[in-house]
């Protein structure tokens, strides 16, 4: 059986607190998705999930991710043919804060987390300019790079 490392309560609560109930299959797609380094599919959530319980559906798969997604637990990457891949928001996992680069060709996705100095302050420079010209508090973002990878460039 899978353990949420405590954040199974704080997934609740955010579902909970949007008025959607935490069901087993909710859950268990959680802790898949926090127990990976990977970027995964809905397929490949599902094939995990039936592992564990077998009357998890692919539907249900489907609309949990969609809820997770629009409740700000799920990132999806959606490559616009069916290869969306998913992962757990900032907030919601333990992995340290990175950015995207994704390759347009494969899908492939690499969580760049070695930020140098120069593009730390251009973030921090981006960030307090957009606040200063529209009001808005920023707390957290999401950068994506696209374009191509070293080995769909062979």
């Amino acid at each position: 059986m899978r353990h949420g490392h405590g954040r199974g309560r704080r997934w609740g609560q955010q579902l909970e607190c949007r008025g959607f109930r935490v069901t087993a299959a909710r859950e268990l797609i959680l802790e898949i998705l926090s127990d990976t380094d990977s970027h995964l599919s809905a397929e490949e959530i599902y094939f995990t999930a039936r592992e564990e319980n077998p009357s998890v559906g692919l539907t249900t798969v489907y609309r949990s991710l969609e809820l997770l997604q629009q409740n700000g637990i799920v990132n999806k990457f959606d490559f616009g043919d069916g290869r969306a891949k998913f992962e757990l928001t900032e907030e919601f996992s333990s992995k340290p804060h990175h950015h995207h680069l994704i390759c347009r060709k494969c899908g492939r996705i690499v969580d760049y987390t070695d930020f140098n100095e120069d593009e730390k302050l251009y973030v921090s420079k981006a960030e307090d300019g957009l606040q200063s010209r529209y009001g808005f508090d920023i707390d957290s973002h999401i950068i994506r790079f696209y374009g191509t990878c070293p080995e769909c460039k062979k």
